[in-house]
């Protein structure tokens, strides 16, 4: 028997209701009826949506030293953390009306490690928690010269203050599994570049 296969025509946004408004995000109330796997569709029920700008994130890599480059920044959202609300990142922004997620890329990189991308590589596009959000996030790796990367960065007129945490990609890695690093863009990039490095280096060197 196989197995049915879904698109956009399988579900029905009956209304969306705008409960709250804020800077950088929203939350809507959908009221929403979608096809189930028996065939039949489901009954109309409502769910909220934190709704969010789609955002890029990357991982600075130097092919020629191993090194990565991560963020350290105060995060509301981590004031749950028995130790502390400030973590180790990558960096990451949003995307602007018509904006490519390269340029992106690119201006997040000077604006908050104050480096420049030498290259670009994707690794992946995924949604960051759709179970509640409409969030998606572009992850690239990009090619620096970590020699010179340190200080604090960030824009102040957004609350950014942000510290440069240069690392051996040895170092990362053993941060990454001794459970240190808890944010999804920077966990992935991690773990891509663990099986990516060697060609990252054959490439970019």
């Amino acid at each position: 028997m196989s197995k049915p296969s879904f698109t956009n025509d399988d579900y029905e946004l009956v209304q969306r209701d705008i409960l709250f408004k804020g800077n950088f995000l929203s939350l809507a109330r959908y009221t929403i009826k979608h096809r189930l796997f028996n065939g039949n569709w489901s009954k109309t029920f409502n769910c909220e949506v934190l709704e969010r700008k789609s955002a890029v994130a990357i991982l600075p890599y130097d092919p020629k030293l191993d090194r990565v480059i991560l963020i350290e920044q105060f995060r509301p959202g981590a004031l749950a953390d028995p130790k502390t609300p400030w973590l180790l990142e990558i960096p990451a922004g949003v995307i602007g009306p018509n904006e490519p997620p390269e340029k992106v890329a690119y201006r997040e990189m000077i604006e908050e490690a104050g480096c420049e991308a030498l290259s670009l590589r994707p690794i992946l596009e995924f949604f960051v928690s759709p179970g509640g959000a409409n969030e998606y996030l572009h992850l690239y790796c990009s090619k620096v010269d970590a020699s010179t990367i340190d200080g604090i960065h960030g824009l102040p007129d957004e609350n950014e203050d942000i510290r440069i945490i240069n690392l051996s990609t040895d170092e990362a890695l053993e941060k990454l599994y001794a459970g240190h690093i808890k944010t999804v863009p920077a966990l992935i990039a991690l773990l891509w570049l663990q099986t990516h490095r060697e060609e990252l280096q054959e490439v970019w060197f």
